[in-house]
């Protein structure tokens, strides 16, 4: 596995080996062990969650905050999307500050989001498959985001935005001004 810290600290870009033979392939998506001795970040999943979605939709930017922060390992299982993480930590010296990775089901490659950060991200592809480990549990009541379009973050989806697809409950989100996340 390769791993390359972001801009972001505690953000990273992971790329498995992957070992192609006439069959197919095969590829470790995950090892606790070797992930924590490669990153320093000792993560213990808990949760596994998977969406599918088409092309234009756009998912976040979404968080959970104090006790029920979360931590994500997030991958395409089948399409491509544009997935962002953004630094929501206050005092950090990369608050406001995001990172985009192209994440496909060609390219295998996966992103570590730290606790404290805002994550989303648009669909390329006709369909995707979309597949994240989260280190704590769910919380409705502990969950929070940032608008998609937020000028401060300025993030480039690149995709116009009149073909997105947006829930409700996203296209309401506060700018990060006054999302004011506590973790």
């Amino acid at each position: 596995m390769t791993v390359k810290e972001t801009s972001l600290k505690g953000c990273f870009i992971i790329e498995p080996n992957v070992i192609p033979d006439e069959r197919g392939y095969f590829m470790e998506s995950y090892n606790e062990k070797r992930f924590a001795d490669i990153t320093g970040q000792p993560v213990h999943f808990v949760q596994d969650n998977q969406s599918y979605s088409v092309r234009g939709v756009l998912r976040g930017l979404h968080y959970q905050t104090g006790e029920h922060a979360q931590a994500k390992l997030v991958r395409v299982i089948h399409g491509e999307v544009l997935d962002v993480a953004v630094d929501v930590r206050p005092g950090s010296p990369t608050f406001g500050q995001h990172v985009a990775v192209k994440l496909s089901a060609e390219n295998h490659r996966q992103l570590f989001v730290p606790r404290g950060f805002a994550h989303g991200f648009l669909v390329f592809s006709e369909t995707v498959v979309f597949f994240y480990k989260c280190d704590n549990y769910y919380n409705k009541e502990s969950e929070g985001g940032i608008i998609y379009n937020d000028p401060s973050i300025n993030i480039d989806w690149g995709m116009d935005s009149d073909d997105y697809i947006i829930s409700s409950k996203d296209t309401v989100l506060p700018n990060l001004e006054n999302a004011r996340p506590v973790w």
